[in-house]
């Protein structure tokens, strides 16, 4: 089945520019390299078009060409993009070797990530773990919105309007399930309202709590605390919660005092 593609451009958009954005977004983790056909129907694009811009892809270094299986991979290019963003931003460059420090004073993982579409995307995640085997979430890495506590959080953090908008777009396979999808979203959110974070688990045996970061001319971020191989609990959570709470202000704090760009 074709995957429903969703332009951010308006009548001032490019439309080819657009296409060529919606095809590297077919390639995602686990996939190594896409055919012309596997992309047409990830994008939902015509095939013809797919052919193009492919080739446009592969001469402006954004794609490899991998002959011998008439298909394409990602290009070195791409990381290097990631990079230059990771290491151009203010907000890392702020607020990074703070959450390094918290991460070790208490023991617990600690992450920022923002919106990208229905996803929400690592820019940071500091893994607390003595175990190597364990760090495995890694800046870039993307989770569910609607499942997770930074989702719900940047749910929080943002307008009406968007909120209403993306909260449309969550959909289960029943509609008692897409019911009761929305409520405990809806519930996360109103924890955020009254107590500044929301707490969700949505792997086995890991509580996550977050929060998001709102400060007048930037997005709208997410921070969360992490502890793996524990049980849930009210207690552990609030406990969580507060270390989290008195973080994010400092984070702020710091972020509204940076220097302009």
């Amino acid at each position: 089945m074709a995957q429903a593609r969703r332009y951010a451009g308006g009548v001032d958009g490019n439309r080819s520019l657009e296409r060529g954005i919606e095809i590297l977004r077919a390639f995602r983790p686990g996939v190594d390299t896409l055919g012309n056909g596997e992309i047409a129907e990830r994008t939902g694009l015509p095939r013809s078009t797919v052919s193009r811009l492919t080739r446009t892809l592969v001469n402006s270094g954004m794609l490899d060409e991998v002959r011998t299986e008439r298909s394409y991979r990602l290009a070195a290019s791409v990381i290097s993009i990631g990079h230059a963003m990771r290491t151009g931003s203010p907000v890392l460059n702020t607020i990074g070797a703070m959450m390094r420090a918290e991460s070790a004073k208490r023991r617990l993982n600690v992450g920022l990530a923002t919106a990208d579409r229905t996803m929400m995307v690592y820019l940071e995640s500091i893994r607390y773990s003595p175990r190597a085997a364990l760090r495995n979430v890694v800046a870039g890495q993307q989770v569910p919105m609607e499942l997770t506590s930074l989702g719900r959080a940047y749910l929080a953090g943002i307008a009406e309007p968007e909120r209403e908008r993306l909260l449309k777009l969550f959909k289960r396979r029943s509609t008692a399930a897409t019911k009761a999808l929305l409520a405990d979203v809806r519930r996360s959110i109103s924890a955020v309202e009254s107590d500044g974070f929301c707490a969700v688990s949505w792997q086995p045996a890991v509580l996550a709590v977050a929060t998001p970061i709102v400060l007048e001319g930037l997005p709208v971020y997410a921070l969360n605390m992490s502890l793996q191989n524990v049980d849930r609990s009210d207690a552990l959570a609030s406990e969580i919660g507060s270390y989290l709470n008195a973080f994010a202000a400092k984070c702020k704090e710091a972020l509204a005092g940076r220097e302009p760009e």
